[in-house]
């Protein structure tokens, strides 16, 4: 057995899987990029995207795909022998040096046994603080893949698939009206529509213009126009 991991489920939660990641221009190129392993450089990729893009979403996905953990970078150690590693928010390992040195190692036994590693991270390895040279060389050695941050196009969608699940009726100019005064996540997009949802359930109405501007006023302390 190998040495001890942290690891998310083997079973992503529903949604997190393929039918629920929807794509946009937003992110299409990075989900592309991870699909492709036969044309990752040295068997890897780094996913890089900021905080509500969606990256742990994509590395669920390719970590279920092939049957392997999703691995966390925070407290990371090396796994044992997969037919593929995962490593979300793999930037966690910086200032931990045992971190650093099990991940600088699980890239060279990838690299040697020809395993695809697919990380993911907030932005690309110079802005890390690594502190272990070697593995700072390899990791900025590494292709990168964008992920933005959710257009208005994404956030839509992400909104009404919410809304749909909780069977939560939201009219396209309240749609619209949360879409453009909201912050650009897909968290944020959760946060609201169980706001909504509650906020709908406590009054027994609808959801209208004027109970999204309370709740999003609510949430983000200042006054919703």
């Amino acid at each position: 057995m190998g040495p001890a991991q942290l690891t998310l489920d083997l079973t992503p939660d529903p949604r997190l899987g393929r039918a629920e990641f929807m794509v946009t221009p937003a992110n299409a190129g990075a989900l592309d990029a991870a699909d492709a392993v036969a044309d990752w450089p040295s068997g890897r990729l780094l996913v890089v995207g900021p905080a509500g893009s969606g990256r742990t979403h994509l590395a669920a996905i390719w970590a279920a795909d092939r049957g392997v953990p999703l691995l966390r970078g925070a407290g990371f150690t090396r796994p044992g022998p997969a037919p593929a590693y995962a490593l979300d928010d793999a930037d966690a390992v910086a200032g931990d040096a045992a971190a650093e040195e099990a991940l600088f190692h699980l890239i060279n036994r990838a690299e040697a046994d020809g395993t695809p590693l697919l990380m993911t991270a907030r932005d690309v390895p110079g802005t890390w603080r690594i502190a272990l040279p070697d593995l700072d060389s390899r990791l900025r050695a590494c292709p990168v893949a964008r992920m933005d941050r959710p257009d208005d196009a994404l956030l839509t969608m992400a909104l009404v698939k919410l809304c749909d699940d909780r069977q939560l009726a939201l009219d396209d100019h309240v749609l619209r009206y949360v879409v453009a005064r909201m912050d650009r996540s897909l968290a944020a997009a959760a946060r609201i529509v169980d706001a909504l949802d509650r906020a709908a359930l406590n009054r027994q109405k609808r959801v209208s213009r004027p109970m999204a501007a309370e709740v999003l006023a609510r949430m983000t302390q200042t006054p919703c126009p």
